[in-house]
C-alpha cells in the first residue's frame, strides 16, 4: 500500500494558488441577479436597528445644593419634562441676560 494519504493537502508555496475576485459592479449586480433567480436572498439588516441616537448627547453633572436639586426635579415633574430641559431654558436665560 502506498504511504501517502490521499485526502492531504500539500502545503508548498508553488502548488497553492489564489486568484483574485472580480468585484466590479457589474459582475457583482450579475451575481445577486442569478442567487436571487435560485432563491437566495440578502438577510443582511437594511438599516441599524434599535433606539435612535438623542440629539441631547452632553451631559452636565451639575453638584447643587439639596434645595436646589428638590425645585428643579418638582418643576420638571410639573411640566413634565427632564432636568436637563430646565438646565437647558436657564442657561439660555443667562445668556440673553448676560450677553448685550
Amino acid at each position: 500500500m502506498s504511504e501517502s494519504n490521499p485526502f492531504s493537502i500539500s502545503l508548498n508555496p508553488g502548488k497553492l494558488r489564489t486568484k483574485p475576485k472580480d468585484t466590479s459592479p457589474g459582475t457583482v449586480a450579475r451575481t445577486d441577479e442569478a442567487a436571487e433567480k435560485h432563491g437566495f436572498v440578502d438577510r443582511s439588516p437594511q438599516k441599524r436597528r434599535g433606539r435612535k441616537p438623542s440629539p441631547r448627547t452632553g451631559q452636565v453633572h451639575a453638584k447643587v445644593m439639596p434645595d436646589v436639586a428638590k425645585e428643579i426635579a418638582a418643576e420638571a415633574r410639573f411640566r413634565g419634562v427632564q432636568q436637563g430641559v430646565i438646565i437647558e431654558e436657564a442657561w439660555a436665560l443667562y445668556k440673553l441676560q448676560n450677553n448685550p
